[in-house]
């Protein structure tokens, strides 16, 4: 379990510093993807760590450990509004970039704010 963590953590950390220093407005929208990528693995780690199985009702007495359902529900919902929110803002990159030759965020910076 260490070395998936040390792997999920490096993920995180490989889209922060991407966010940071890629200066090209699709490639920080990439970024925040494997970002939040990371960050949704991070959790999907952690609300399996009692156990992998489905919690089903069947009547009988189990001493099977069970995963935890509430974490899945905010991992499904997290899914569609990270889609969502990328889908935004491709869009916006895309209006931007019918406008402007470029994508790179200082040569946009220096066209709206001289």
């Amino acid at each position: 379990m260490v070395g998936l963590e040390a792997c999920i953590f490096v993920t995180v950390i490989i889209g922060f510093l991407a966010l940071i220093y890629k200066p090209n407005l699709f490639m920080k929208i990439i970024a925040m993807d494997v970002m939040s990528t990371g960050v949704i693995a991070y959790y999907c780690l952690t609300a399996s760590r009692t156990g992998f199985l489905t919690p089903i009702i069947t009547g009988k007495k189990s001493t099977l450990t069970y995963a935890d359902p509430v974490p899945q529900a905010v991992i499904l919902t997290a899914i569609v509004i990270g889609l969502s929110i990328q889908a935004l803002m491709l869009v916006a990159t895309m209006k931007l970039a019918q406008e402007n030759p470029t994508l790179e965020v200082r040569a946009i910076e220096k066209q709206y704010w001289p």
